[in-house]
């Protein structure tokens, strides 16, 4: 690799860096390029060198910070054995501790909007629906004889029923729930959820 290659991968790195802080600080709203090319010491048009234009940016911070809640799920999920549903109550839980550990950023994931037009790219979808995989895993084996599709679309209506309370819970309104008292909802809600789930009912 050429001395400009490397150079070039250095700025980029601190550029990403330097928006994860600005991101983590103040949300989306605080990222400002004048301000983060500033603090690495380049021109401001020389961002759109590093990164193809704002979007990317966010996308590539947000990559960072669905790496790091992999890594979380991942802990939540190999820490000692566990049945289906107490794997799904500490990956919710989990989910819940990052969230309330890394709030902007975390907020971040789900508030950013591309520009009109310009569709999600392909290697960023692929990293969102991979983390999908801590729940799927838990509930095929729950459920052994669903489709994957089947199982796709469980998954999807947990995540979304965690991701709603989390979401509400650490709302900085009245509505606001401790931390401590958001994760025993939780872990309640998500065994009754799976609990229902896997209840017997007679054939109709």
């Amino acid at each position: 690799m050429s001395k400009a290659l490397i150079r070039r991968a250095k700025f980029r790195e601190e550029l990403i860096l330097a928006a994860e802080r600005a991101i983590a600080a103040g949300g989306l709203a605080a990222l400002k390029t004048r301000e983060l090319a500033r603090e690495i010491g380049v021109a401001n048009g020389a961002v759109y060198n590093l990164v193809e234009d704002v979007d990317e940016l966010i996308l590539r911070v947000g990559s960072r910070t669905l790496a790091r809640l992999d890594a979380a799920l991942t802990s939540a999920e190999s820490n000692g054995p566990a049945s289906p549903r107490e794997t799904l109550v500490r990956i919710a839980l989990a989910y819940c501790n990052f969230a309330a550990e890394n709030l902007e950023l975390w907020r971040a994931l789900f508030e950013h909007r591309m520009a009109p037009g310009k569709p999600v790219p392909e290697w960023a979808v692929d990293e969102q629906m991979n983390l999908f995989r801590h729940i799927y895993r838990p509930l095929a084996e729950l459920f052994p004889k669903r489709t994957p599709a089947d199982l796709g679309v469980t998954a999807r209506s947990l995540f979304s029923a965690v991701h709603g309370m989390v979401l509400l819970g650490l709302e900085q309104k009245l509505i606001a729930v401790p931390v401590i008292e958001l994760r025993k909802e939780i872990a309640v809600i998500v065994g009754a959820m799976v609990d229902g789930l896997t209840e017997q009912r007679p054939v109709q």
